[in-house]
């Protein structure tokens, strides 16, 4: 065995001998990336997983990839960890953008678990080689690596994982709207998010729809929400707030209000239209006197000045934060105040209404939410249930005020009465319709 590892050792280092000193990185890097290009686009995926195990995992030459591996030679021989990584990284995300324009998932969950059959302890003699597995090790150990595994999580969610991976398409959101990550990462990221976002918008829809019908008693879709059957009472509550005073209608009026005002009337007039309609009292004052206490310094400079679309979604984000997490890190205190009263619905509405008056806000939203997921993912399900209704109410919300789908409130029992602001929400089904 270790003649074996004696004849691999010096047949990948004789790949450095050969290797010209005027081979820069970033050429090595493009050496790498064109390699996988062309296979994946040419080859089964099964050969290009071999490849790509010969190039990474292996660190051995084939007949197919000289160029390749004299380019993983350069980066470890020039001592380049951070190049490395970032060559991995992206040449991952090459490969799973075009398997998952085939639609060939099972091939992706193969290439993420290649990581995990690499024999650490097996010895070598080489001190290349040994240099290479410790860069895959931080690899695996990194965040890099994290972020892949949610490529492969599970489209419908079971018990034996971690109540995290209910939230995969927001912990996929940083990874878009990080410009730092390479275009494939993004890209995948960007796709598999809104695939799972508009699956979960259809599940909840067809599980609304069905369970209040008796003809599908016995067909009832699994509920894709944590909130068992409470659901359903929780949509109405939601819907219910439509006509004059619905989010929407409230949210066109305020953008139609503010139009050439300064920028100082314009946070006084933000600060009455997001707590306008919440109904407790005392959380009213405690919005009132949180949010005066934030906006009433933000961007003084700009004070005299008209508000703009740049400036509008410059607000909208630090509000975001103050609501979430200020320093994409820990939650906000005024997220904790918030929680610890157990005024889930009322911070997701309030987070509603911002996107309703500033949409391209919402990547932002997303993001902060995401760093609140991971925040609190490393917390037991049973320690953390309370946040986890945030997420679940943050997450049904935002499905039912999505742009391709209406939700609606239909009376069935004649005999009932009430007005829309003390509905008996017994007496009403909801009903759901999916847009093209």
């Amino acid at each position: 065995m270790v003649r074996d590892v004696i004849a691999t050792s010096h047949q990948t280092e004789s790949h450095i001998r050969q290797s010209k000193l005027g081979f820069s990185t970033q050429q090595a890097q493009e050496s790498i990336y064109q390699f996988l290009l062309e296979i994946v686009r040419k080859q089964p995926p099964s050969d290009v997983l071999k490849e790509f195990r010969y190039v990474f995992i292996d660190y051995n030459s084939s007949a197919g990839n000289p160029e390749a591996i004299q380019a993983v030679s350069r980066l470890i021989f020039t001592n380049h960890p951070r190049e490395f990584l970032e060559t991995l990284k992206r040449s991952c995300y090459i490969l799973i953008n075009n398997w998952y324009t085939s639609r060939n998932h099972s091939t992706i969950k193969e290439l993420i678990e290649i990581f995990n059959q690499v024999d650490f302890q097996k010895k070598t003699l080489s001190p290349t080689l040994s240099r290479q597995r410790l860069w895959l090790l931080n690899f695996i150990q990194g965040k890099e690596y994290e972020e892949l595994k949610l490529f492969v999580s599970k489209y419908q969610y079971s018990d034996q994982e971690h109540w995290s991976n209910r939230y995969t398409s927001y912990l996929l959101v940083p990874q878009y709207t990080n410009l730092d990550n390479p275009i494939e990462q993004r890209e995948a990221a960007r796709t598999l998010s809104q695939k799972l976002k508009d699956q979960f918008k259809f599940e909840l829809a067809m599980y609304t729809a069905r369970s209040q019908s008796s003809g599908y008693r016995h067909k009832i879709p699994q509920n894709p929400t944590a909130l068992g059957d409470s659901v359903l009472h929780f949509i109405k509550r939601i819907v219910a707030k439509s006509g004059t005073y619905s989010h929407e209608n409230l949210a066109h009026i305020f953008i139609e209000q503010t139009k050439g005002l300064c920028y100082k009337d314009f946070k006084m007039a933000l600060q009455k239209y997001l707590i306008f309609s919440v109904e407790n009292k005392d959380l009213v004052q405690t919005l009132n006197q949180k949010l005066a206490e934030k906006l009433e310094t933000l961007y003084e400079s700009y004070h005299e000045e008209t508000l703009d679309d740049a400036l509008l979604l410059r607000t909208s984000n630090k509000v975001l934060e103050y609501l979430t997490t200020e320093d994409q890190e820990e939650p906000s205190p005024l997220f904790i105040l918030l929680m610890s009263q157990g005024h889930h619905l009322t911070l997701v509405i309030v987070l509603v209404k911002i996107i309703l008056i500033c949409p391209n806000a919402r990547a932002h939203l997303e993001t902060c939410v995401a760093k609140l997921i991971r925040y609190y993912s490393t917390y037991p399900e049973a320690e953390c249930k309370w946040v986890i209704i945030f997420f679940e109410v943050f997450k049904i919300t935002f499905a039912i005020h999505a742009d391709n789908v209406h939700y609606n409130l239909i009376k069935m029992e004649d005999n009932k009465t009430g007005d829309r602001t003390h509905l008996d929400l017994d007496a009403y089904r909801v009903f759901s319709q999916l847009r093209e």
